[in-house]
């Protein structure tokens, strides 16, 4: 049976009402949560990134749910850096902890002042990460010199049981590569046809363990509401790749959404008040062979779409298996 969990965003709502949010999302009957490492928001409409590893920590404690996290090491940070986080983590809270790893965006590595290195160089740098990453948290003292540079490091507390690293990836090109090293794969929604070929194209290549899915969708009692709600927050994360790579501030990212229309956010965010439509696109999914599905509500007022999900839609795809 997929499992449904709730993506917690950083950059749109304070850490301390979306730790409220994941313990009343529990109670109403979702059963894993997630979150991305964002240095920036998308639009300085969002106004918040807090520290994802540090919120991590306190939702693991304040929960009984397994919890994710989407990070690029590589550039703002140092893999063996990721590796010590991954490691704490999974020693703390055995068997509730993964790791999303990706490339990244401009927008939060380019703090660092470094160049922001070409989509091929950063998925090789990435690939190094996943190695550096893995050998530490096996107990191997590392050193490496590459596109990163390690010095003798090694992980003194690391769990008994090493978790999942998983590969993100928005391409079917990308979900091969990530079946070459990846424990499991996760992506975004997207039109069906689009999701059916990135499974296909990770399994087809190798890929082992769990498919995951963010879905981004705008909920509110009547359709205008969700409209404005998914208009106002989203609307600056409707462009695909190398745009939404490449863009460096929150001002950037404004600029450039200024005109988007309605129909555009609609392409990339569920948006309805009917409860039933989002049980048939949340079933659809599932039936593509998602393992897990984390729900990301696109407003920052988050407590009635827990609670109307978590009484009228989660029964409902438990009730069809899905």
């Amino acid at each position: 049976m997929t499992v449904y969990g709730i993506h917690s965003s950083h950059e749109q709502i304070h850490p301390a009402r979306l730790l409220d949010a994941v313990v009343r999302a529990e109670r109403a009957g979702f059963t894993a949560g997630m979150c991305s490492d964002h240095f920036s928001p998308w639009s300085e409409r969002q106004g918040h990134s807090g520290f994802a590893w540090s919120w991590l920590g306190a939702a693991l404690q304040a929960t009984r749910m397994p919890f994710g996290v989407v990070n690029a090491p590589g550039q703002r940070y140092h893999p063996a850096i990721i590796a010590q986080a991954i490691g704490t983590l999974a020693a703390m809270y055995p068997g509730r902890f993964w790791a999303a790893l990706g490339t990244g965006e401009a927008s939060n590595e380019h703090i660092t002042g470094e160049r922001w290195p070409r989509k091929p160089e950063r998925a090789a740098r990435l690939r190094e990460c996943v190695d550096v990453i893995r050998a530490l948290l096996a107990g191997e003292e590392v050193s490496h010199d590459g596109l990163v540079t390690v010095d003798r490091a090694r992980l003194w507390t690391r769990p008994e049981q090493p978790p999942a690293l998983i590969g993100a990836a928005v391409s079917v090109e990308t979900a091969r590569w990530c079946a070459q090293w990846a424990d499991g794969l996760i992506t975004v929604n997207a039109p069906v046809a689009h999701l059916r070929r990135v499974v296909d194209g990770y399994r087809d290549a190798g890929g082992r363990g769990p498919v995951v899915l963010q879905v981004h969708l705008s909920w509110a009692p009547d359709d205008a509401q969700a409209q404005r709600l998914a208009y106002d927050q989203w609307r600056s994360n409707v462009f695909g790749p190398p745009v939404c790579w490449d863009l460096e501030t929150p001002e950037h990212f404004d600029v450039v959404s200024a005109d988007v229309t309605r129909e555009q956010i609609a392409a990339v965010v569920n948006v309805s008040a009917d409860l039933g439509r989002h049980v048939g696109w949340l079933s659809e999914y599932a039936e593509l062979g998602f393992d897990e599905i984390y729900l990301h509500h696109v407003g920052q007022e988050l407590d009635d779409f827990i609670d109307a999900f978590g009484t009228e839609v989660l029964p409902k795809l438990r009730i069809t298996g899905n």
